[in-house]
């Protein structure tokens, strides 16, 4: 027999016992339809993260702050530099000070070859208002030549450092109940900023609260907190958009101002921890600073220069091989998980090629009676099994494929109320459509072994004397 003989039986068999191969074939495309949905959207998050880290070039970026260590090892002024050192940045040694980020700092690590340019990560908190409406969030300061790393709905960007203006998200508008981003172009805007006293917190200040209460010096009992809010007006010049997954290094706010009106306010900066721990006269330079690079390839060697200079360094990069163990086991949990709807049906295909050889006999006893070698009967059954494999495997992935969807459609309908784009959370990589119908036929194959061995042990004599 030919194989389009095998596979014309093979679908005549089937056909013969229709809701039977229909609830077998219905349980493999379930199986295959969890299994394709599992995977796709571990491939889909997967795609995302590094889809939107490499479209905002994040992985060219590293952080730079200052060390404890650097202390030590800069504390002698009259050690000197080693000659790898005076090798690498003879101008830094000389005139940045190691312990503190500053702007001595930045203009020296911009004029390293590779470097294009680099910026402080400076953020606080402000109470937002525009049309009536209040929301809080954090603002980030970001200077006139990297406002462009925004993509922008509506507007422009900054070109000063100066200019009383700023950029506004479209969730924190859309949040404000503003769907037309161009009404908001030129609009003054309120930010109220908290300032705190942070010696109120030292040692000294604390015992004595704990041990006067809140009283004065004097004993008179006073409700004073160390809290006061000053308001500021800003001009709304541009509308960003705001990233998939909450925004990532080093744009993680809603507004953005330039340098120049965020050194005139008063605020509580929240850039580090430390600085609860610190008045705002001891605070010096920057937590950190963004430094990006030209190509992600020359990351390790400028990094090696900063933290030479005493610096500590952090680069998304880095981390891209424990980011991708972290997808790895991902999908193997969602495929353990998936497995299990496949482990099932595979039984339904078992129990169904069975009843099939029970049923048919007597017929597998006359084909033996007439020439037909146990190899031939393997292969009807085999076949069998298999065309209910590839049946499932293409339903099932149709299923996965339109589950998915559904899933995705809610998902970002949930989403977009807050703001937030359009993100395709499921991923179906050519490899993945056809590796799920190959994958659906190889486990019914290894279903059908064991029906398919023992239609081949039948003794046509007692088969054809079977009623």
């Amino acid at each position: 027999m030919r194989i389009s003989d095998y596979i014309e039986q093979s679908f005549a068999n089937l056909w013969k016992r229709k809701l039977r191969t229909f609830l077998t074939t219905f349980g493999v495309v379930i199986g295959i339809g969890a299994l394709v949905s599992m995977i796709s959207f571990g491939k889909g998050v997967q795609k995302n993260v590094t889809d939107q880290f490499n479209k905002l070039e994040l992985f060219n970026y590293i952080s730079v702050t200052t060390s404890s260590s650097s202390r030590e090892n800069h504390a002698d002024p009259d050690q000197q530099p080693s000659a790898e050192d005076v090798n690498l940045a003879p101008r830094f040694i000389a005139v940045v000070d190691p312990n503190i980020l500053d702007d001595t700092f930045i203009r020296e690590v911009t004029g390293l070859k590779d470097v294009e340019y680099a910026f402080p990560e400076i953020r606080f908190p402000a109470m937002i208002r525009f049309k009536g409406k209040e929301e809080f969030s954090f603002i980030q300061v970001l200077p006139a030549y990297v406002s462009d790393l925004m993509k922008l709905r509506a507007g422009e960007s900054y070109t000063s450092d100066e200019e009383n203006c700023l950029i506004i998200s479209d969730s924190m508008l859309h949040r404000m109940g503003i769907k037309n981003y161009e009404e908001a172009i030129r609009q003054q805007i309120e930010l109220s900023t908290l300032t705190l006293d942070f010696s109120i917190f030292n040692l000294a200040n604390i015992a004595s609260f704990f041990i006067r209460g809140s009283k004065d010096p004097n004993g008179t009992r006073t409700e004073r907190l160390p809290f006061a809010t000053r308001s500021y007006t800003f001009t709304i010049v541009g509308v960003a958009e705001r990233m998939g997954f909450g925004g990532a290094i080093p744009l993680r706010s809603d507004v953005y101002i330039p340098l120049g009106p965020s050194q005139r306010m008063e605020k509580l900066s929240l850039t580090s921890i430390w600085d609860f721990f610190q008045s705002p006269g001891q605070i010096k330079g920057y937590s950190s600073v963004s430094v990006k690079l030209s190509s992600a390839k020359y990351v390790e060697p400028v990094k090696k220069k900063i933290q030479d200079w005493g610096f500590k360094t952090f680069a998304l990069i880095d981390q891209l091989e424990e980011m991708k163990k972290a997808f790895i086991f991902m999908d193997m949990f969602l495929f353990a998980v998936g497995m299990i709807a496949i482990v099932v049906a595979s039984l339904g295909i078992i129990n169904t090629m069975v009843m099939s050889i029970m049923e048919r006999y007597k017929e597998i006893g006359v084909m033996k009676a007439v020439g037909a070698s146990d190899r031939d009967v393997k292969k009807i059954f085999f076949f069998e099994s298999g065309v209910i494999g590839f049946l499932g495997g293409v339903f099932g992935l149709i299923l996965g494929w339109a589950v998915s969807m559904i899933i995705n459609l809610i998902i970002n309908s949930i989403t977009s109320r807050e703001g937030v784009p359009y993100v395709n959370y499921f991923s179906f990589p050519w490899w993945l459509c056809l590796g799920a119908i190959l994958f659906s036929i190889l486990v019914s194959l290894a279903a059908g072994i064991y029906p398919t061995l023992r239609a081949a042990r039948v003794d046509p004599v007692v088969a054809l004397r079977h009623d």
